[in-house]
Formats: C-alpha cells, sequence, structure tokens
C-alpha cells in the first residue's frame, strides 16, 4: 500500500499483483461508469490501454464535456495498472464531490480542461527547465525553474523577457500535471 496524494486528494493505492490486463479493463469501464454519473456515455470518454498492462508507463483517460476536452494523467514508476486505478480514484473523487455539491460543474470544468496536445505540451515544458522526459519530482523541476527563471528574468543582466515566459509557462504546465 502507498499514500497517493493527486489533484488535492490523498488516499491509499493498493498494488495490483496479478491479472493486469484484465484489471487495467476493469479500471476502464469502471472510469467510464464514474462519469456516466455526471451525463457522459461511452463514446464521450477515450481510455486507451497499453498492450501490457504491468509495464511501467503512464495512464490517461481524456473526455468531452461541454465543448471542453477534459484529461487527466498520472504517470509515476509504477505499473500501467496501477497508475490507471490512481486516474479513476481521482475522478470518482472529483465526480462525487461535483454530484454532492462541493465543487461546480465550472469547477470540475477547469480543474480538468486541457489542451489537445497535452503530453507533447508537457514533454516540451520539461525540455525548457533542463529536465528528463520522465522527471516527476516537483522539487527538483522548481529549483530548476528557480535558477532559469533567476538567470533569465528582465531585470538580470542576461535578462531576456521571452524566454522568461517560455519558462513561467513551462513552469505552470508542469506544476499543474503534478499537484
Amino acid at each position: 500500500m502507498k499514500t497517493i496524494n493527486a489533484k488535492g486528494h490523498e488516499f491509499i493505492s493498493h498494488p495490483v499483483r496479478d491479472s493486469y490486463d484484465r484489471r487495467a479493463q476493469q479500471f476502464k469501464n469502471k472510469i467510464i461508469a464514474a462519469l456516466g454519473k455526471i451525463g457522459l456515455t461511452e463514446d464521450d470518454v477515450e481510455i486507451d490501454l497499453e498492450p501490457s498492462a504491468v509495464k511501467s508507463a503512464p495512464a490517461s483517460a481524456a473526455w468531452y464535456m461541454e465543448g471542453h476536452y477534459m484529461h487527466y494523467s498520472h504517470n509515476s514508476p509504477r505499473k500501467y495498472v496501477e497508475n490507471l486505478s490512481v486516474v479513476l480514484k481521482v475522478i470518482e473523487l472529483e465526480v462525487d464531490a461535483l454530484i454532492h455539491g462541493r465543487k461546480t460543474i465550472r469547477d470540475f470544468i477547469t480543474e480538468f480542461s486541457e489542451d489537445k496536445e497535452v503530453e507533447k505540451l508537457r514533454k516540451e515544458a520539461r525540455g525548457v527547465l533542463g529536465v528528463k522526459d520522465d522527471e516527476h519530482d516537483l522539487n527538483l523541476i522548481d529549483a530548476n525553474y528557480k535558477a532559469l527563471a533567476k538567470k533569465h528574468h528582465p531585470d538580470m543582466p542576461e535578462g531576456d523577457v521571452v524566454k522568461f515566459k517560455e519558462i513561467n509557462h513551462a513552469h505552470k504546465i508542469l506544476k499543474r500535471e503534478l499537484q
């Protein structure tokens, strides 16, 4: 068991020890069912299952709601199927908050709205901040961000407004993913 912090929620994640592909399919079905509670259909939801759910890979779910592209992904060094279980848990918690009035539909949409090229943008952001493509340590990302922002701040001798804005945008993209 491992404590997970994702999208402002803290919960226990249980390791998946067998039947990985079958469990991944079950998690996919549960995600579709959870989103169905707020009126979405299977046709509104996109979840591409990995051919081998036991490998270390990110998991994500995407859906369309009120004309918005919504996306949530989780990527830790764990198995794809375990990452998908985290995606499921976050979506269940957020849908529950929406249904019980702890969150408005606007809050829900704002929380999950993403650019359709979000994965590409995240990779580019990691490049801008000088971290590995698979880096998920927010402390390391923050440290690189602060050093680069200080170096390229417009008030510094090597300051560059365009580069400074690029660094800030990259940090914002990754912070949204990792918090």
